[in-house]
């Protein structure tokens, strides 16, 4: 098995896993649900096509920057009532998400993270990712051993305006064995609009020491391409 490592990084994030109606939540880290919707649009997958084999990879979080928790007061108006919603977001927060599977199956993730058939979205569409999301395929490497070896998100910030925190805290996919999980309703079964449905998923947190990082290091990223999947819109 090897590891696919993601970025989660921008202005605003928004991982919603009970929002409804007037009441727009978001989860402190990044849920499954949202990350294989990410990989689902990348691939170019309609909202009703299935995704057993997304939810076959194992999932898991390591948190670099907890952000700050903001709330938009909204207003919208029809003709006949107006009404008001509360839409939280995650400020200046930094994820390191890992998809752990056959190296077949996370070789082609990559390449739709590298050149994605429709825009990505950290949660909501409002909410753009900031710089790299794909960082690479760690071969070999586990889910947990890969989220704990690879470089703080937030090493550029080193020595200028953070400091390398204590600990960083990991939420992962767990097995009926691991002590201390709990469930909770994180398994996209059907995005299709007219009837999203979703199912149950394992899972355990833990508090990690972070990697050792030199003042001033940047995470190694992926050559850069030219491809913009915003193009279409400009033309």
């Amino acid at each position: 098995m090897s590891t696919l490592l993601i970025r989660l990084a921008g202005p605003l994030q928004s991982w919603g896993m009970n929002a409804k109606f007037d009441r727009r939540d978001t989860q402190r880290a990044p849920t499954k649900s949202a990350v294989v919707g990410l990989v689902a649009a990348a691939l170019g997958r309609s909202r009703n096509e299935p995704l057993d084999d997304l939810n076959e990879l194992r999932f898991g979080v390591r948190v670099d920057r907890e952000g700050v928790l903001l709330r938009d007061y909204h207003t919208a108006k029809s003709i006949k009532s107006a009404y008001v919603t509360h839409r939280y977001y995650l400020s200046d927060a930094a994820f390191l998400a890992g998809l752990e599977g056959e190296e077949a199956m996370l070789e082609n993730i990559a390449a739709a993270l590298r050149c994605p058939a429709f825009p990505l979205f950290l949660g909501r569409r409002s909410c753009p990712p900031e710089g790299k999301v794909l960082l690479g395929i760690r071969q070999g490497r586990s889910l947990e051993k890969a989220l704990r070896e690879e470089p703080w998100l937030a090493g550029e910030r080193v020595g200028k305006r953070e400091a390398l925190p204590p600990t960083l805290r990991m939420v992962m996919d767990a097995n009926s064995t691991q002590p201390g999980a709990y469930f909770t309703r994180d398994v996209p079964l059907s995005f299709d609009q007219t009837h999203r449905k979703f199912g149950f998923r394992r899972v355990t947190e833990h508090a990690a020491a972070p990697p050792i990082l030199k003042a001033g290091a940047i995470p190694s990223v992926d050559p850069p391409t030219d491809h913009d999947p915003m193009q279409e819109l400009e033309e």
